[in-house]
């Protein structure tokens, strides 16, 4: 959600930005970011495999940042940037070559605020959003549009919600959060007794406590607690259409990739990855640091620093052998059935 800078950068000074050698004309301009492939003489990319060598051979990019293993590969770039990291380089060009948009404080006229709702004088409120009773909004906050802050939420300095975010009733924002659209935090948890012949809701009397520096995808959602609290640590990064389930306790700086579903109950560890659509059983514990592979179905607990996958999840390098003698079945039955064949059974 950011606009190209209109002043550009030199291939000079990106080199001297991240501190990377410079190959060829210093001069060059460029003013937005582009995929390699398609890269052109207005654009900076970066190639720091050599899976893409003949993509980084065609390329009329303006400026790459080169891995320095790759540095002597032959290319049609103007110039070229040599750093150990590019793609960490390019992170770094990014927040310097675009700008963020502006944020011009104000309520719009078709926005609803509570009269008992706290809206500092800088928040930025967009069309059709609602701030019900005694919700209370950081300093510099954005709302966008169709979007629900509930009563008594808080949301802390500098957080931007984007087009239609729900925030339910109560719920505790940090600092410097962002929450893409879709998202849904706060909604009630999955929980129901079998009692009298019907499931009976049991009422989900916690909420939800989001730390600072957290990003939401969108469409995620998470549940509020049951009688406990559903917590999200400070850092930890959520990617799209996630469900985390009521009374999960995530730690710092944890990476949760594309559709994981974290049920109810569940402990994830400081720094933990969990690659996409990952599942995990209730009531279990991912130790601190522990990775989980794609489509990894966890259903005990696993120790701190390890990484798992397959399902059910065990470590990575037991499942990745169970995963190759699966693929060589075919080729035993058939032998078998030789075998048999031969034996006249």
């Amino acid at each position: 959600m950011t606009t190209g800078s209109t002043q550009g950068m030199t291939a000079a000074a990106i080199a001297a930005a991240v501190h990377g050698t410079l190959v060829g004309d210093g001069s060059v301009v460029v003013n937005r970011a582009g995929a390699l492939d398609r890269a052109g003489p207005r654009d900076v990319s970066f190639f720091g495999t050599s899976k893409y060598s003949d993509v980084f051979a065609q390329s009329t990019a303006g400026v790459v940042l080169v891995a320095p293993e790759l540095a002597e590969l032959p290319g049609r770039c103007a110039a070229r940037v040599i750093v150990p990291k590019p793609g960490d380089a390019l992170a770094a060009i990014l927040q310097m070559l675009y700008v963020a948009p502006s944020r011009v404080p104000g309520v719009h006229p078709t926005a609803v605020v509570a009269p008992t709702a706290h809206v500092p004088a800088d928040a930025r409120i967009e069309p059709y959003a609602v701030i019900e009773d005694g919700a209370r909004l950081g300093a510099r906050a954005w709302i966008g549009p169709h979007c629900v802050v509930g009563a008594g939420a808080t949301l802390g300095d500098d957080v931007r919600l984007f087009a239609q975010v729900t925030i339910h009733d109560g719920v505790t924002v940090g600092d410097r959060v962002i929450v893409h659209s879709g998202a849904r935090i706060g909604g009630d948890g999955f929980g129901f007794v079998f009692r009298d012949g019907a499931h009976q809701k049991v009422p989900q009397v916690g909420t939800v406590v989001i730390g600072h520096d957290v990003e939401i995808g969108a469409n995620v959602t998470i549940d509020r607690g049951s009688i406990d609290d559903t917590v999200v640590g400070d850092g930890t990064k959520i990617d799209n259409l996630t469900q985390i389930g009521h009374n999960v306790r995530i730690g710092r700086l944890c990476i949760i990739m594309s559709q994981v579903g974290i049920a109810g109950s569940v402990r994830v560890e400081d720094g933990v990855i969990l690659a996409g659509q990952v599942g995990v059983a209730g009531h279990v514990t991912i130790g601190a640091m522990a990775r989980v592979a794609a489509q990894g179905g966890v259903i005990s607990d696993i120790p701190a620093g390890e990484t798992w996958g397959g399902y059910p999840a065990r470590p990575h390098r037991e499942s990745l052998r169970s995963s190759a003698a699966v693929m060589k079945l075919p080729a035993l039955l058939k032998r078998i059935e030789r075998l048999l064949s031969k034996e006249g059974v």
